[in-house]
């Protein structure tokens, strides 16, 4: 429990520092756009290559990847269903839901908790290669062909695959790590230093969010969505990766107490830099980031209690 505590109580601080610049307004009226292109463009990729390359390839390809992609795809589809058929959600705010509802926080808030809780930081990586590979890019290229208005158009989606800064970061930290390498001397050091930036300035980008916001404000904050995200975030997913470690891969013990523990993590604070990137769904992501930051405090530390 301490240790859970510990992990979240950095998190928090970090956002509390963001929260405090943007009261003042020392970093001026863009501040939050420039660290969340800074994150997005330059720092998430370079921390993408660090910690992809030196993981090793047998537990990135584990079981846990199976539960991580399992649990992800399903409560993520499982939103945007009631998302586009119930409430009829454009397309890019339902991206951005079903993310809030299944893209979990690996890096800054899972590598903590992993080393204090789990006592292995290795053990979010399978789920990191997935949301790095796979997730991001097929929701990050539906974000930009519905926004740009070209949905459809084969080229469309491929130049936007390929334009992606954070695809790229997971793909060359996979080869790395394929090939049994990292980044090369001062290579790799730089690669090391700037990833290093990732974390903090994703928190810090969301507390400026927070200044002068009120969270689940009425007529602002799409309550329903939020409240429908973070039950699939902090609740459904967690359920959904017992079931599938326990009964489709066989996981016990240690394993099984592993996946559900990182499922639980709360939305990643990078979906609130997507959104802001695309301009859509941004009081969702941030509402339901920060709803399901705080519901993941007692959540993990019971899970670690009942399954050890």
């Amino acid at each position: 429990m301490t240790a859970v505590l510990s992990g979240f109580a950095v998190i928090f601080l970090v956002i509390a520092a963001g929260y405090l610049l943007g009261r003042t307004g020392v970093l001026g009226a863009d501040g939050q756009q420039v660290i969340t292109r800074l994150v997005f463009y330059l720092a998430t990729p370079a921390l993408l290559i660090d910690v992809v390359s030196r993981a090793d390839p047998a537990q990135l390809f584990s079981a846990g990847l199976g539960v991580a992609a399992g649990s992800a795809v399903l409560v993520g589809a499982a939103y945007a269903l009631a998302a586009r058929t119930v409430w009829r959600r454009p397309w890019p705010e339902t991206t951005v839901g079903a993310l809030s509802a299944s893209y979990l926080n690996g890096g800054n808030l899972g590598i903590p908790i992993a080393v204090f809780v789990l006592g292995d930081a290795a053990l979010v990586a399978p789920v990191m290669l997935f949301q790095i590979i796979v997730y991001a890019p097929v929701a990050l290229t539906v974000l930009d062909v519905t926004t740009t208005g070209r949905a459809g158009a084969a080229g469309q989606v491929a130049r936007s695959i390929l334009a992606n800064p954070i695809v790229w970061g997971g793909l060359i930290g996979l080869a790395l790590s394929l090939a049994g390498t990292t980044a090369p001397g001062p290579l790799g050091e730089a690669v090391t230093l700037v990833g290093g930036a990732a974390v903090p300035g994703a928190l810090v980008a969301f507390g400026l969010s927070l200044a002068g916001a009120r969270v689940l404000q009425r007529g602002v904050s799409p309550r329903r969505d939020v409240a429908l995200a973070a039950v699939g975030k902090a609740l459904l997913q967690p359920a959904v990766a017992y079931l599938l470690a326990r009964f489709g891969f066989g996981l016990t013990g240690g394993e099984l107490s592993a996946v559900v523990v990182v499922a639980a993590l709360p939305t990643a604070q990078n979906v609130f830099v997507y959104a802001s990137r695309y301009g859509r769904g941004e009081v969702l992501a941030r509402d339901t980031g920060l709803v399901t930051t705080v519901a993941a405090v007692p959540i993990i530390a019971g899970i670690a209690a009942v399954l050890g």
